[in-house]
């Protein structure tokens, strides 16, 4: 478990492999300073290390242009999957200082946001397919945030039944990410990142 513990916000992260394999096929990333957190996962087609050689471009690609807009960073992942599997990736930032979250998805990957003092979720439909080298579609949506607000980002290997009621009976995010692991089949590559918006 990787986490991350700073005045703006909480992060907690699980990753494991499917059953049977050494690896896992999806790959996540995390970074962080004053101005900004950036965390993606990347989920490789299939399972094992075929389906990790497509998914672990992104974290190499999120090191080194962290700085870029989002839609720029799934362009530029994008172009290095040609000739590869391919990979369902979901990035996300939050800007600190405009207070605002923003996301977008390529894939079967899920991100969910409750507010503290609203009962709506926020879940935003991703793109359907995956990267792939071919071109792509993008639909990047920019949220505002308060303290108190809670994020789940999951890869398919995660299946929650009800979404709405796992994060609303979740005091925070460990208390999410605690619920999870117990709840979880451990049958499949599963990566979810849990936060806590604190400030």
């Amino acid at each position: 478990m990787e986490v991350i513990k700073h005045p703006f916000l909480e992060v907690f992260v699980y990753q494991e492999a499917k059953e049977g394999n050494k690896e896992s096929g999806d790959t996540y990333f995390t970074y962080m300073n004053e101005q900004y957190f950036l965390c993606a996962i990347a989920d490789g087609l299939g399972n094992g290390p075929i389906a990790r050689q497509s998914s672990e471009i992104i974290p190499l690609i999120l090191a080194e242009y962290h700085h870029e807009t989002i839609d720029e960073l799934l362009l530029r992942c994008n172009e290095l999957m040609y000739q590869k599997r391919g990979a369902a990736v979901a990035i996300m930032k939050v800007d600190f200082i405009a207070k605002t979250l923003e996301y977008s998805c390529v894939g079967n990957i899920k991100f969910y946001m409750t507010r503290r003092d609203d009962e709506k979720m926020i879940y935003p439909l991703p793109v359907m397919g995956y990267l792939s080298g071919r071109p792509q579609k993008l639909r990047t949506q920019l949220y505002t945030y308060k303290p108190g607000d809670l994020f789940l980002l999951h890869s398919d290997g995660v299946v929650l039944g009800s979404p709405k009621s796992t994060m609303r009976n979740s005091a925070g995010a460990y208390c999410l990410h605690q619920t999870l692991v117990s709840t979880i089949e451990h049958g499949d590559d599963a990566t979810f990142i849990t936060g806590s918006l604190l400030q």
